[in-house]
């Protein structure tokens, strides 16, 4: 049955044995006919799915502030970086670091002053600094290379010690990877994601956050992803609670090769099994499933809830991969490290547009230049990004600890986890699904406990932990482990 702390939902609750029958009828039919009288028969994600306790679940509304918020990104200013970025011919990683007109340098040190102009206006809140470090050799590095990320920090007031991360990558590359003095404008790839990372930079240095969000331009991306490794591999080092990063890589265009256009589709890329799985995790996901429960899954799923709305403008196609076929982005280097990551981009590419040399052929235009950016598009990915992570940094952080208890055979399911120390936490929420559904169908409030028993058997469905403030904010959820 549900614990004294959980109940609530209704006056009655369900027979297991009813609940479990009906699950039976769910997974050959698609829907349930009978509603029980604790929740709908029909969830809020599918439109249709399985009764049981709780209520289906809902999208998280932006509220006051967060609309406010998006209503300040600016369009202009987006394009005017991505055109500035664009002007200094080249950014390749191995061009020149010291001409002041061209090449990575002059880039680094444009976006370095931009930065500082937001920080100045923070109130000390945001710090703004140059991670540099000095490549050897390696792998499209030939000589000794100094690569540098500009990293704008805006520290959390409750919560610092919690980090967000969004990045987008200012080097660029034309046909020839190994070619540091062509034309490589890099407009779509990556100015656009860089124009995001800025430009929220920009909006949120003014504002107070809970928790610590970073806004960072990152090098070396089209060599090897060496600065955003270099950066990912320094908060692991220092022990950084790292609890979400976005890259926004080729966010810049609408059109596809073949001239149709989305313009209100972003993908957004989540892996399934983690790539920093250990053997030992390994095997415990193949005991009791989660493959499609990574901590990166569960984020996508938090910016489908809170960033998929008129808000923003967009609706999020979550793809179950790490990145596009064979490819990989800067999310990769915090995946890497444990972190939970994805990795944004547009909906259909134009490859004429990306790692090519600017050059006519035929009367058709190669190369990556500004005249082909969708500015309006770049604004709203600029809303998705925003709304992600100004959400995720004034919510409750993801909840720690969380686990199945299975010391016990019992049909029922207890779950605990560990409270978390934010001060406007107002509690917790179960959340479960059908193992053959992709997203959470219903949530069961359970109050400001650290343990709660829920009348499911764990074997039938999947189960996560959020935690809720006082506000009504929502953490992305915690999918437990086994353990006593």
């Amino acid at each position: 049955m549900t614990s004294q702390d959980s109940r609530g939902d209704g006056p009655t609750k369900p027979s297991r044995r009813t609940f479990l029958s009906a699950a039976t009828v769910t997974a050959a039919a698609a829907t349930v006919a009978a509603p029980l009288a604790t929740a709908p028969a029909a969830s809020a994600s599918t439109g249709g799915g399985p009764s049981g306790p709780g209520r289906p679940i809902r999208p998280q509304s932006p509220d006051r502030e967060l609309r406010e918020l998006l209503r300040e990104i600016d369009q202009r200013r987006i394009e005017a970086i991505v055109r500035r970025l664009a002007e200094f011919g080249t950014r390749h990683t191995l061009s020149s670091q010291d001409d002041p007109a061209r090449g990575i340098g002059a880039a680094r040190d444009w976006i370095y002053e931009q930065m500082r102009g937001y920080a100045a206006r923070s109130g000390g809140r945001m710090t703004v600094e140059l991670q540099s470090y000095i490549q050897e050799p390696a792998s499209r590095i030939p000589v000794p290379t100094r690569i540098t990320n500009v990293v704008a920090t805006l520290r959390g007031e409750t919560s610092p010690e919690r980090i967000y991360v969004v990045t987008g990558h200012y080097d660029s590359r034309c046909t020839d990877v190994m070619d540091a003095t062509s034309d490589a404008p890099g407009a779509d790839d990556d100015a656009s994601g860089v124009a995001v990372a800025m430009e929220l930079a920009r909006i949120m240095a003014t504002r107070r956050s809970e928790a610590t969000i970073v806004f960072a331009a990152v090098a070396g991306e089209e060599q090897g992803l060496y600065g955003s490794g270099y950066m990912a591999r320094q908060y692991k080092a220092a022990g950084a609670d790292v609890q979400g990063m976005f890259s926004d890589d080729i966010v810049g265009s609408s059109t596809a090769d073949d001239g149709t256009r989305d313009r209100r589709t972003l993908r957004l890329f989540a892996e399934g099994v983690p790539t920093a799985e250990t053997p030992a995790e390994g095997n415990t996901r193949r005991s009791v499933g989660g493959e499609n429960d990574s901590p990166s899954r569960q984020l996508a799923r938090y910016v489908s809830d809170v960033a998929d709305n008129d808000s923003t403008g967009m609706r999020i196609r979550v793809i179950y991969r790490r990145d596009r076929y064979l490819r990989g982005s800067d999310h990769i280097s915090f995946l890497e490290q444990g972190y939970p990551a994805g990795r944004f981009t547009e909906p259909n590419e134009d490859f004429a547009h990306q790692h090519q040399d600017v050059r006519l052929v035929d009367d058709k235009q190669y190369g990556d230049l500004p005249e082909f950016c969708d500015f309006e598009y770049i604004t709203r990915v600029a809303k998705v990004n925003a709304a992600a992570l100004w959400s995720l940094a004034q919510a409750p952080g993801t909840p720690k600890g969380a686990t199945i208890v299975t010391s016990n055979l019992t049909n029922d399911t207890e779950l605990r986890w560990t409270r978390g120390t934010e001060p406007d936490l107002a509690g917790y929420e179960v959340v479960w699904r059908e193992t053959t559904a992709p997203e959470w169908t219903h949530v069961i409030p359970v109050g400001d406990v650290t343990t709660t028993t829920i009348d499911l058997s764990k074997d039938n469905v999947f189960f996560g932990v959020r935690a809720v403030d006082t506000a009504g904010h929502r953490s992305p959820v915690a999918f437990p482990r086994p353990g006593s």
